[in-house]
């Protein structure tokens, strides 16, 4: 369920709305904007902070206090946020203040250079050479250089293929979430073992390759070390593509950096390489994890000396900003969360924004779907678009958060980006807009189903703005011919795997990447739960994924989005408004619309003195 980088960052994914019970998230670049409560003045793309970047703080000297922050209820799973169990936001989040790489994502999805940790260049385009170059401080926690073979081991984590190809129902030996950077990288980074530059060489132009790689899951030497190695046998290994040798690594990178006991890691184990160390945290199961600075931080130092994120239930936060206990929330935004935050004054800051998510409705192709092609047909699909009342969506539960919202008519440009209204104009005709209950009827007769045939939209449990949705197109799309039932269920993971719904409604979480969504769309993609498939959108994307014309990308993009307003193979619905709310006399609380969330620049938070 999601695509990652060479680290800890979610690049794409599903999500469900930020404090619910889901996780992961691609898309593209926006800009934000942000407004204030009461008296309070917030930062924030669009307000008084001009650039989307980090901003400078000069000389930062570490204060001995405390700051409270929660993403939701999930507890954290540990250090290894790279596999398929443990890659959600809610583990980036934290493991994001351990680690460090290449960039970063600003507050509009724009990327920066992390010159801290290094720098990198394309060399060239022909074939498209990038080459990297490791800071000569860049240390893990035990004094460790950050070398090649860290970059190596992530290569080789990567590509399930090392060792040929796989048989079937034959798992690969790294359980690696992803596999982007041993596909499109298929000979590995070139450099020298221990040495602090290397090369990466794609046979094919690659348009997100600044993406591609980021920083290191963890400590080759540790894995090394835990599979009774050196680092110079298991960089060996990797390269003579030993699968023997590799394996009890591999073993390691699977379970050793995980905790299953809900207790804090050895230090030795989960070495940081950022602001932030396990080095003396604390965690208690269920309450929350304290992390602490790393003495081996290179960097700039955090401004406040230990961060704590608190694994608390989204309805609770404002209390808990009331009360003290959270000191930064990032709830749900709904129109009673936003009075609730609202009605505090000038004790709390709001923040409000622009999330470069935008919530959908997928339908299920598979054998037995009322929509699948051998039953209702598109005719089906036809009949519930125009039932679904989309404008009242937008109406009652997104504008009176963001007066300016809209229905959103593109899956992958946002209403506030520009290039959106050509976009649209060249994908799709306008016909879903408003409710047409009389074609939407021709439309079910048309298909031939039953009156009565039951929808099922699945969605996570315990997001209320979802229910209040499920209620409005029940409400509509009853009158047509369908029974539609709220199914929702525990995770927005169960309901996907289990099949058993016919409609999906969740988001669609990104930031600045070309190429992240594909698999939403390709018929064998990892993320196309409705099984829709369309030889001239796969077509589409494989031009993307090969192409730095950005004129290219952009018709290729028309094509695809096109087939799929054609096709239907997915209702867009809005984008997301963001909602964050702080303690007043929190300093550099700056609005984010990426999914990196308001933590981007956790290590720069600090209480006015």
């Amino acid at each position: 369920m999601a695509i990652v980088a060479a680290g800890a960052l979610v690049l794409s994914a599903c999500t469900s709305d930020p404090g619910t019970s889901e996780e992961p998230t691609g898309g593209d670049d926006a800009p934000a904007a942000s407004e204030d409560a009461g008296d309070s003045t917030g930062d924030s793309p669009g307000g008084e902070q001009a650039s989307t970047a980090k901003p400078d703080l000069g000389d930062v000297q570490t204060v001995d206090d405390n700051i409270n922050y929660s993403v939701g209820a999930d507890e954290w799973q540990g250090y290894n946020a790279n596999t398929p169990e443990t890659n959600s936001v809610y583990n980036s989040v934290i493991n994001g203040r351990l680690g460090s790489g290449f960039w970063y994502w600003g507050t509009d999805g724009t990327v920066y250079p992390i010159e801290e940790f290094g720098s990198y260049e394309m060399v060239s385009e022909d074939p498209l050479t990038i080459e990297y170059t490791i800071s000569d401080e860049a240390v893990w926690e035990d004094g460790t250089p950050i070398t090649y073979d860290d970059f190596l081991l992530e290569w080789a984590a990567q590509k399930p293929d090392l060792f040929g190809e796989l048989g079937e129902d034959e798992a690969p030996l790294f359980n690696h979430v992803s596999s982007d950077f041993g596909t499109y990288v298929p000979d590995g980074p070139q450099g020298e073992p221990g040495g602090k530059t290397f090369t990466v060489v794609y046979p094919e132009p690659y348009p997100d390759w600044e993406l591609m790689v980021q920083g290191p899951t963890g400590p080759a030497h540790v894995a090394a070390r835990e599979a009774g190695m050196s680092l110079e046998e298991v960089t060996q290994a990797i390269m003579d593509k030993d699968k023997e040798a590799l394996t009890p690594v591999a073993e390691f990178w699977n379970e050793g950096w995980l905790s299953p006991d809900k207790q804090v890691p050895s230090a030795d184990i989960a070495q940081s390489y950022g602001p932030y160390s396990l080095d003396g945290a604390t965690w208690e199961a269920g309450q929350f994890l304290t992390l602490v600075p790393n003495e081996s931080w290179w960097g700039t130092p955090p401004a406040t000396a230990n961060l704590t994120f608190r694994f608390t239930a989204p309805e609770t936060h404002v209390q808990a900003l009331q009360n003290g206990d959270l000191d930064i929330i990032e709830p749900q935004a709904t129109v009673d969360t936003v009075q609730q935050i609202e009605a505090l004054g000038d004790a709390v800051t709001l923040l409000r924004g622009d999330e470069l998510t935008f919530e959908h409705l997928d339908f299920n192709f598979a054998e037995g779907s009322p929509f699948a092609d051998s039953e209702g047909g598109l005719a089906a699909r036809e009949a519930f678009a125009y039932c679904v009342p989309r404008q009242q969506i937008i109406d009652n539960l997104i504008k009176p958060i963001n007066p300016d919202a809209v229905v959103m008519n593109s899956r992958e440009i946002f209403p506030f980006q520009d290039g959106y209204d050509e976009h649209v104009e060249a994908i799709y005709d306008g016909r879903y807009d408003e409710v047409d209950l009389e074609t939407a009827k021709q439309k079910f007769q048309e298909s031939g189903l039953e009156e009565g045939v039951e929808v099922r939209i699945g969605y996570a449990a315990g997001n209320q703005r979802r229910t209040d949705e499920v209620a409005l197109i029940k409400a509509s799309c009853d009158q047509v011919g369908f029974n539609i039932v709220d199914a929702s269920g525990p995770t927005l993971g169960d309901v996907l795997a289990s099949g058993d719904w016919e409609v999906a409604l969740f988001g669609w979480a990104g930031s600045g990447t070309v190429t992240g969504s594909a698999f939403w769309y390709q018929s064998d993609g990892s993320g196309n739960f409705g099984g829709w498939v369309n030889e001239e959108a796969d077509a589409a994307w494989d031009a993307i994924s090969t192409s730095l014309d950005e004129e290219v990308q952009a018709e290729q993009l028309k094509i695809i989005e096109k087939a799929a307003w054609d096709d239907l193979h997915s209702i867009p619905v809005f984008a997301f408004p963001g909602v964050v709310a702080h303690a007043a006399d929190i300093e550099n609380v700056i609005f984010n619309s990426t999914q990196t969330q308001i933590a981007w620049n956790a290590e720069q938070w600090v209480r006015a003195q």
